[in-house]
This record gives structure tokens, sequence and C-alpha cells, in this order.
């Protein structure tokens, strides 16, 4: 990924992408709320960067990311997602880059809308848990058009289906089918899956056909780009973040 690509603002990417924003009041609503949500400081103290939250989407999107936390490049560029570990959700969904981020199609909320900070090891932080109890019923509310919910991650996964913490994210991810038509569960795309998924098979044999059908089904078939289904793993990068979160 080139350096150009990573350091796109949100403003410039979104200007390549249609995105209509209709005038009315459910558009106006929806607005002040994004302005709440971006003005928030509750976490302020605990963030070294400062708050910046990351998050996309208007009223007609029809499917919902939940993802993790934004890493150092979503917090700098404002666009979540905007690195390998998003290359890699991208080919799971079989959606190309302009799909991905119409926000008139496509919305994506993290557990934590801030970018964390890291740990002691060089890690990234949890997410900060205050952003979903304080953000996430209001916006998923202001997003009635939503079909299908994709949980990415373990943060995102046992936030939202808390009974999944009594398994391991292979067992739960397995039984992807127990949490449909509401959810889709994945893991975090990094590249800490590429074992995982040479050892677990049946996600790309399996699991991936049936999410990509379904977001076929949801933003329509011609919304799944052409490119390979299942393109050989990655090798992994090591100048890439230890632990991206997204």
């Amino acid at each position: 990924m080139s350096a150009e690509r990573v350091k796109l603002t949100l403003g410039q990417r979104s200007a390549a992408v249609s995105t209509a924003n209709p005038q009315g009041p459910v558009n106006e609503t929806f607005d002040q709320l994004l302005a709440e949500v971006r003005a928030c400081t509750v976490c302020a103290p605990h963030l070294p960067f400062g708050p910046r939250p990351v998050l996309r989407g208007r009223p007609s999107a029809r499917l919902l990311i939940i993802s993790q936390a934004p890493g150092t490049q979503a917090h700098e560029s404002g666009l979540s997602f905007n690195d390998r570990s998003g290359d890699k959700l991208r080919q799971w969904l079989a959606l190309g880059w302009e799909t991905f981020y119409d926000e008139s199609r496509v919305a994506i909320m993290p557990i934590g809308l801030c970018y964390p900070g890291r740990d002691a090891r060089g890690g990234d932080l949890p997410p900060r848990r205050e952003c979903a109890r304080r953000w996430h019923t209001p916006l998923r509310a202001a997003l009635p058009a939503i079909e299908l919910t994709l949980l990415v991650g373990s943060y995102a996964i046992y936030d939202y289906l808390p009974h999944s913490r009594r398994h391991s994210m292979t067992e739960t991810v397995a039984r992807w089918r127990e949490f449909l038509p509401e959810y889709f569960v994945l893991p975090h795309p990094s590249w800490h899956t590429i074992r995982w998924l040479r050892d677990n098979p049946w996600f790309e044999n399996e699991a991936l056909p049936d999410l990509r059908t379904r977001i076929g089904s949801v933003l329509e078939p011609e919304a799944l780009d052409c490119m390979p289904r299942c393109a050989p793993a990655e090798e992994p990068d090591p100048a890439a973040d230890s632990i991206p979160r997204r």
C-alpha cells in the first residue's frame, strides 16, 4: 500500500465516493448526532493522541461493520480500515474500495471510536468501553435500514454477544450460523490471522461464501467486486503494527 493512499484524509476520500446526503429531517437529525459523537471528549484524559472519533455512515446504510478501535493510520487519516487489514477485510467481503466507503450503503462503527494508545509491550490497548455504552444505542437507532451487522474481532463479538465469552474465537466464528440473520461474526483481519486461516480452511471454504452471498443480497449483487475471492494468504509485514485494531 502506498504512503499516499494511507495519508488520504476522510474529506479527500469522501470526495471520490458518491455519498448522497439528501436534505430532510432524518439526515439533519443524523448529522446532529454525528456532530455530538465527533465532539465527544469523555475519554480525552486517557487518549495519547487526543480524541478523534472515527466512524461513518448514513441513515440509508444497509450493512453495518462494528469493529474494534481505530489504529494509528485510521486516527491520522480519519478513515477506518485504511491499511492492510482493511485490504484483507474488503477481500473477505468481496467489496471494492468505492462500495466499502460508500456511506449511503455501508456504515462503520468501532467499539472504541478513538485510538486508545499502546500498552507497555507495544501492542494497541483494548478499545475504551465508554464509547459503546454512550454512543452505540443512539447510533444504531439512527441507522434504521441496517439488514446485516458484521462483528469484526473479539472485542466487537464479546461486547454484542457476551455469552460467547465462554468459547474461544475459533469456536465462536465456527458457529457463525447461530447468530444469523442479524449478526455475522468474523475474526480481525490482521496479519495475525494468516496461520489461523491455514489451520481453519472451513472459514474460506464455507463461511466466506455465505458472507458474500448475504452481502450481495443486502447491497445488491452488482456491489460485489470482481477481485479474486480467496487470494493466497500474505506473509506478515514486519513494519506493520503488531496488533492492528479497527
